[in-house]
């Protein structure tokens, strides 16, 4: 039988980095508890599948190298050799060249693994009599082999199959192709569609929410990972923290998934940086010199809500708004609330720390998870307590793929607006209204969308969507309301790219083509051009 080894190899290559995942999330959690059984037998268990499935491939380095992990962890697992910190650091560094040689991978290989780490990791090992143990135990040894391969429950047959996410991409075109042509043939039946397509209603929906439910991967891998950016962020600092992973279950789409990784990564870091303290000083305030940090997840409300809390020493206040001072980014008079002056920390180009430093000090680190997580139709948001700690908030959407959105008509065309970002819906009492409005005792900026798209609003009565934004709310005028939309969003064609105010574009059920709006683009795009809109900058929304 032919074997398509390309394919294989591509099968391995997700597997193991699955794998060298949970290992490294279990060696930094066995650093804090070297005791803890149920870690080593992850660790050895993933090194044992890593190792056979890279000899059956003829990846010898990996095989190798594998295998030399596999030795250190078995003595660990026998309590032959104590969990110190520097051997957590070699089985580290080894995980790290498994996964370099895991990405290099390319065929069968005569080479061998890196022989200075190879040394090192016999190196640990030197000091047991692993062979005299064998002989005076060969069926434990044999034993202890077995069990490292996961045994199937009785009765039970599981089985998977990787899909490439291109393919899941197309899934999900075609089920929203169906759904735009039963719209279409909805329309052309009339008063006959529903008896004609009632009954296949409940198929079309079964096929919509698997296409969507293949779509969704586990968040732990991703969270998985930063135990060891903690870890290596707290020998860098000096600092003695630890950080602990909540996360039950939680799924999210992939393309989501793929987008946390940096903003997760420049929370953390500031968190190390700005939050927690040196074991001296949190001694003096009464703390235990060892600091926690929290990284949890979980559903909430349709979407997915992650936090980072940290037990350091909050935020200030009165520096940070200093420096917004100082950045010209307030007025010296103006008078702004506390969640106002948190807010700041995520203005580009705002940074408290006294020094540049490897990890801060140019003041863009929350600038730029704000900006990504919005990317990903989410929110960030920020609350401290001095002396206390801080927690940064993020709450996602489970899927990019599918938006609620509010669909506007302005001149005869349809434009979605997101519903995360809409406040409410109000009628303009005045058409000829321009620049701002009074609404609930605060100016509120308005945008007639007609007139900056260099169309003309036709309606009399117009509406204005309030939205939110960075700086408070806006309110975007449109000739009418169409209603709640649940559209498939696709990124925009090369064509389209240079529109800075939509994010994306879909195709509704009568075939029109609808862009979706980016609200925190218009807000400075409009502010750019004060021609289509006269916004008013000491604006601050204070309500919710």
């Amino acid at each position: 039988m032919d074997i398509d080894y390309p394919v294989l190899l591509a099968m391995f290559q997700a597997e193991a980095g699955e794998n060298l995942a949970a290992m490294e999330e279990a060696l930094v959690g066995l650093e804090h508890s070297p005791d803890d059984a149920e870690r080593l037998n992850t660790l050895f268990r993933a090194a044992h599948t890593l190792k056979g499935n890279a000899d059956s491939l003829g990846l010898r380095p990996l095989a190798e190298l594998a295998h030399a992990l596999e030795d250190l962890l078995d003595l660990f697992r026998g309590r032959k050799l104590p969990v110190t910190r520097e051997r957590i650091d070699v089985l580290l560094e080894s995980v790290d060249a498994l996964r370099a040689l895991v990405a290099a991978a390319q065929g069968p290989s005569e080479a061998g693994a890196p022989p200075a780490l190879l040394g090192r990791l016999h190196a640990a090992t030197a000091a047991v009599e692993r062979r005299a143990a064998r002989r005076a135990a060969p069926a434990e040894a044999d034993g202890g082999a077995a069990a490292a391969a996961p045994e199937p429950e009785a009765g039970v047959e599981l089985r998977t199959q990787r899909v490439a996410v291109a393919k899941l991409d197309r899934l999900l075109d075609l089920a929203t192709e169906i759904a735009i042509d039963r719209g279409r043939l909805r329309q052309g039946l009339g008063e006959k569609a529903p008896a004609l397509l009632d009954d296949s209603e409940h198929l079309y929906s079964e096929l919509h929410d698997l296409v969507m439910r293949s779509r969704l991967v586990p968040l732990r891998p991703v969270l998985a990972h930063f135990a060891r950016v903690a870890r290596d962020l707290a020998r860098s600092t000096g600092k003695d923290a630890q950080l602990v992973i909540e996360e039950r279950g939680v799924e999210v789409d992939i393309r989501m998934a793929e987008g946390l990784r940096d903003p997760l990564t420049h929370m953390l870091r500031n968190a190390f940086d700005h939050g927690i303290e040196d074991a001296a000083l949190r001694r003096e305030r009464g703390k235990g010199s060892r600091a926690t940090l929290v990284l949890r997840a979980r559903h909430d409300a349709g979407g997915v809500r992650i936090e980072l809390q940290d037990d350091g020493g909050g935020l200030d206040r009165a520096r940070i708004l200093a420096r917004a001072v100082d950045r010209g980014l307030v007025r010296d008079a103006q008078t702004l609330d506390d969640a106002a002056v948190l807010d700041l920390v995520f203005a580009p180009g705002l940074s408290t720390a006294e020094a540049v430093t490897e990890l801060s000090g140019r003041g863009v680190g929350l600038d730029v998870v704000r900006r990504q997580v919005e990317a990903l139709r989410g929110t960030a948001e920020i609350a401290s307590e001095p002396g206390q700690g801080t927690t940064l908030t993020l709450r996602l959407p489970l899927t990019l793929a599918i938006v609620d959105a509010l669909a506007v008509d302005v001149a005869g065309q349809t434009y979605l607006v997101p519903m995360e970002w809409v406040e409410e819906c109000v009628e303009l009492a005045d058409a000829s209204a321009a620049g701002v409005v009074e609404r609930k005792g605060r100016t509120l900026p308005l945008l007639p969308l007609g007139r900056f798209f260099g169309l003309s609003n036709a309606a009399t009565r117009p509406r204005v969507v309030v939205a939110r934004h960075d700086g408070g709310e806006l309110g975007i005028v449109v000739d009418a309301l169409l209603g709640a939309r649940q559209a498939v969003i696709k990124p925009l064609s090369s064509q389209a790219r240079g529109l800075p105010v939509f994010s994306g574009a879909t195709i509704l059920g009568d075939g029109q083509v609808a862009l979706m709006l980016d609200v925190a683009a218009l807000v400075a795009q409009a502010t750019a051009h004060p021609a289509g809109l006269a916004m008013d900058s000491s604006y601050q929304r204070k309500e919710k």
